[in-house]
């Protein structure tokens, strides 16, 4: 069986992306539960120099949206960063589903051998669809969500591995 390049981004960002508002659900419920503020939750890092809980939402999501943007041939759409609570994180990561499911397979297969350039740490970088989808977005995407989770997690938040997974 051949997958195809739709198949490997769009249903795989769609499923993070997911499973990552669904954790957002229990962080808001381990907030309440514990009468603490979520801005405390929001504001959360593993160490001083990483980005913080929102931002690393806020990262999943963009990459998910410029990878498919890039690769069907459309303009990034930009988001402000300015989410200040669960709510507003859980409506960045519909957005971003929203957009996803709104482009068509046909604009996405085919682009494995499709040059994409990005500015990456202020220069540019060359990319072959596939490089930049399996190489450099979809690490991106996990690598972000799963920086989100272990926040969480390190700050008492029930979930674990299924959580993160959900059913793929």
């Amino acid at each position: 069986m051949k997958i195809s390049m739709y198949q490997a981004s769009v249903p795989r960002l769609v499923n993070i992306l997911g499973n990552l508002s669904n954790i957002l659900d229990k962080a808001q419920a381990h907030a309440e539960a514990r009468k603490l503020d979520a801005a405390v939750l929001m504001g959360s890092r593993l160490f001083p120099d990483m980005y913080p809980f929102s931002k690393q939402v806020q990262i999943a999501c963009d990459k998910a949206r410029s990878v498919v943007a890039r690769l069907g041939g459309m303009e990034v759409p930009f988001y402000e960063d300015d989410e200040t609570t669960f709510a507003d994180l859980k409506l960045r990561i519909a957005r971003t589903i929203d957009f996803l499911q709104s482009v068509p397979p046909e604009r996405i297969d085919g682009t494995e051998e499709k040059e994409v350039v990005l500015p990456v740490s202020r220069k540019e970088t060359r990319y072959t669809g596939l490089q930049l989808l399996l190489g450099h977005s979809m690490p991106n995407v996990y690598f972000h969500a799963a920086t989100a989770y272990n926040i969480l997690r390190h700050n008492g938040v029930a979930i674990g591995k299924r959580d993160f997974l959900g059913n793929p």
